[in-house]
């Protein structure tokens, strides 16, 4: 699936800034936003969230943010989204009025009309004057506001030469965000039959490979790779010898992991050459992750290893405050750096996120 990096929320609660008088905090969902006092936002207002990593397109109603979001992706110009810090405090993404959805298409539509129809209905407006926009809760608006996710640039040794598209007999590795997950978060927590586990979310490049068939394949996040001489993601599968492993397990099995180690993301982790850990194996033809029992037996077996599991019998905590709070530590592989998250699941694999240390946002270039 993909992400929502733009989509219409409810504000729940307005919080103030101690010290200042200027701002205030807006929360939506799991997400907590400094927004300015004047623009009047409400509990209870919709409105469009976007989310930290979307890059923003050149135009008039995003100019505000040209002083210190501008940026070029490529030959790309736009704004992109990243944690910061305002006043003490940790703002993530932006909100932005329903109107901007109407004046991209030369339409004006008064903000205070949108969010008094809002009491008439209050997860549907029917306001909308054309059948291009449609004002439910929840409802991704990406693609509509021109957004894109941010990309840095991509080593060539990384990039390689492309084979085709992710397979589609395989899920992508992209797990949500628990700021996304407010209302089912206290579900889970409160459900006595969820046992969860904790890995380190490692700051790497996403790597997948498969035995499918009798055919071996190597892929990036997005993308499924030739093998080209000088390109990491192969190189690795070859000094792993993970083609010859995978074939001997006699089933149509993938594994996926992060790609660590010399020039990628500035090496956090400080090791010689680079490696694959691993989270998860997948089997393909009952398109069902292993159980974490099965996984690490399995890679034992593949004399392969994992990222670092933290915690096989984990409690949520109270709140997701609480749990962000749990994600800023330092990295098992190095005490020296702060880990980049965790990744939650449950054992039986039903239940899957993650929580992105804000440290380590913040420190993000």
């Amino acid at each position: 699936m993909e992400r929502k990096l733009a989509s219409i929320r409810r504000i729940s609660d307005i919080q103030p800034i101690e010290g200042a008088d200027m701002i205030e905090l807006a929360i939506v969902d799991g997400w907590k936003v400094v927004v300015a006092k004047d623009v009047g936002h409400k509990i209870g207002d919709m409105v469009i969230y976007c989310e930290i990593d979307s890059f923003l397109p050149i135009r008039e109603e995003f100019e505000f943010l040209r002083k210190s979001s501008f940026k070029k992706m490529g030959d790309q110009e736009g704004f992109r989204l990243k944690t910061i810090k305002l006043r003490g405090q940790v703002s993530q993404g932006l909100i932005l009025p329903l109107s901007v959805l109407f004046e991209g298409y030369g339409y004006r539509v008064s903000e205070t009309l949108l969010n008094e129809n809002v009491a008439l209905e209050p997860n549907r407006i029917a306001i909308s004057p054309s059948d291009m926009i449609e004002l439910v809760i929840g409802n991704d608006v990406t693609e509509v506001l021109g957004i894109v996710k941010y990309e840095p640039p991509i080593p060539a040794e990384l990039a390689g030469k492309v084979k085709g598209l992710f397979p589609s007999f395989i899920r992508k590795t992209d797990e949500e965000r628990v700021q996304n997950l407010a209302t089912e978060y206290d579900g889970w927590r409160l459900q006595s039959q969820n046992q969860f586990y904790v890995t380190e979310k490692l700051d790497g490049s996403s790597a997948t490979f498969y035995y499918n068939d009798g055919v071996f394949g190597v892929c990036s996040r997005n993308l499924e790779l030739l093998e080209t001489e000088g390109n990491t993601f192969w190189k690795v599968a070859r000094e792993l010898d993970l083609e010859n492993k995978l074939q001997k397990l006699n089933s149509n099995i993938c594994l996926q992991g992060e790609l660590i180690g010399e020039g990628i993301q500035g090496n956090p982790y400080k090791i010689k050459g680079q490696t694959v850990r691993f989270f998860n194996i997948f089997d393909i033809d009952n398109q069902e992750y292993y159980g974490l029992p099965n996984f690490l037996i399995t890679l034992d077996v593949l004399e392969l290893e994992s990222v670092p599991v933290l915690d096989r019998n984990f409690q949520l905590p109270e709140s997701v405050d609480e749990l962000l709070k749990y994600a800023d530590k330092k990295s098992e592989l190095n005490p020296n750096f702060d880990r980049e998250g965790v990744v939650i699941r449950s054992l039986d694999r039903k239940i899957s996120f993650k929580a992105i240390s804000n440290k380590f946002l913040l420190n993000e270039k």
